[in-house]
C-alpha cells in the first residue's frame, strides 16, 4: 500500500452535547476528502475531553465519549475496528455514603500509542463521527476533542482495500 503524504499535520477541533441528559448522541464531522483523488486522512493522535459526571450520593455516574470512522449506535470501544479513540469518566458512590463522597475513575485511550507507530488510523470515507453518552447525570453533558492528522493519497489497490474495510466495519 503506497501512501503519499499530501499535507502537513492539521488539527481538527470538535465538540458534542447530549441532546438530553443520559441520551446517546452522535455528531458527524466532514473531512472534505476527494475520493476521485483516492485521498485519505491519516490520524496520528486524538485527545478527548468529556464533561465530568455528576457526583450523586449513592449513585454511580459516568460520561463516555468516542471517535469512530463510521456511524455507531452507541459509544464505541477500542475492540471495534472502526473506533479510533475513546474515554470514560465515572464516579462510584456507595449507598449510605456521605453526601458528595465518591471515588472517581478515568479510562482513556492514549493520545498517541506507546511505541513507534506512524499513525493510529486511516479514514477513507468523507466523515468521522463522535459519540457521547452520560449515565445517571442530572443534566446533559458535553465533550470536546481534537484530532491531529494529515491528508494523503493511496494507490488504487490500497484505497479500495481501506474503503472496503471501513464500509464493512460499519
Amino acid at each position: 500500500m503506497a501512501l503519499k503524504k499530501t499535507s502537513e499535520i492539521v488539527a481538527i477541533g470538535f465538540d458534542i452535547t447530549e441532546s438530553a441528559a443520559n441520551t446517546f448522541t452522535q455528531e458527524q464531522v466532514n473531512l472534505q476528502l476527494s475520493p476521485l483523488d483516492q485521498e485519505v486522512f491519516v490520524v496520528v493522535a486524538v485527545d478527548l475531553d468529556p464533561s465530568p459526571p455528576d457526583n450523586v450520593t449513592g449513585t454511580n455516574t459516568a460520561v463516555e465519549m468516542s471517535v469512530s470512522s463510521t456511524s455507531l449506535t452507541g459509544v464505541g470501544n477500542l475492540n471495534q475496528s472502526q473506533v479510533i479513540a475513546n474515554t470514560k469518566i465515572q464516579i462510584e458512590s456507595e449507598a449510605g455514603a456521605l453526601p458528595g463522597v465518591g471515588i472517581g475513575f478515568t479510562r482513556t485511550s492514549l493520545d498517541t500509542p506507546q511505541g513507534e507507530l506512524g499513525y493510529i488510523s486511516i479514514i477513507a470515507t468523507n466523515d468521522f463521527f463522535i459519540q457521547l453518552k452520560g449515565r445517571n447525570n442530572g443534566a446533559a453533558k458535553a465533550g470536546f476533542g481534537r484530532m491531529w492528522g494529515f491528508r494523503a493519497k493511496l494507490d488504487a489497490a490500497g484505497y479500495a482495500a481501506v474503503v472496503q474495510s471501513e464500509v464493512l466495519s460499519s
